[in-house]
């Protein structure tokens, strides 16, 4: 059935990153840092935090019901390939929701060179997250996941998007 997903040291210091960049933000909130607001940044910071959000719940309620999940289990535990809903337009939307709704949000909502610079890491991380996701997968689904890859993008949601639309247009 393949590999069951081990948690690698990069992982914890990703979830660290999100911790600090979280948008109820410690750093914020303790008043170690204090950002200077923008109004136009706070609400293009709401719109990427609610997408991002959206993203991130998405999984537990679709991959459950689509995923063909044993009673009990996790929704991570599928047994078939998901590739229908947002998993049409991007294959990590999980991932692409925290990008969003932590990484990218945050700077915007609080503007703060910090957040950029704890950021971009949070990002590379993520970004090597999901790659090791791509090979369990991989030895999981076979040649199926890989048509997947060739098809649908891993977090470029314009492209994932264009590439429905012309699918659908076509």
């Amino acid at each position: 059935m393949g590999k069951t997903y081990k948690y690698h040291y990069l992982d914890f210091i990703a979830y660290l990153l999100m911790i600090l960049c979280f948008p109820l933000n410690p750093l914020v909130l303790l008043k170690l840092i204090e950002p200077h607001g923008n109004n136009i940044l706070s609400i293009l910071g709401i719109i990427f935090w609610s997408i991002g959000m959206i993203l991130v719940i998405y999984p537990f309620i679709y991959l459950k019901s689509k995923g063909n999940v044993r009673k009990g289990k996790s929704y991570v535990n599928t047994n078939s390939l998901v590739t229908s809903g947002f998993y049409s337009i991007i294959r990590h939307v999980q991932y692409t929701g925290g990008i969003l709704s932590i990484f990218i949000a945050t700077p915007l909502l609080y503007p703060h060179w910090i957040f950029v610079v704890l950021g971009i890491p949070g990002i590379l991380l993520i970004y090597l997250g999901f790659k090791r996701e791509d090979k369990l997968l991989i030895e999981k689904y076979g040649d199926e996941y890989k048509r997947y890859m060739d098809k649908v993008p891993a977090i470029n949601i314009i492209a994932g998007m264009l590439r429905k639309f012309k699918e659908n247009t076509i």
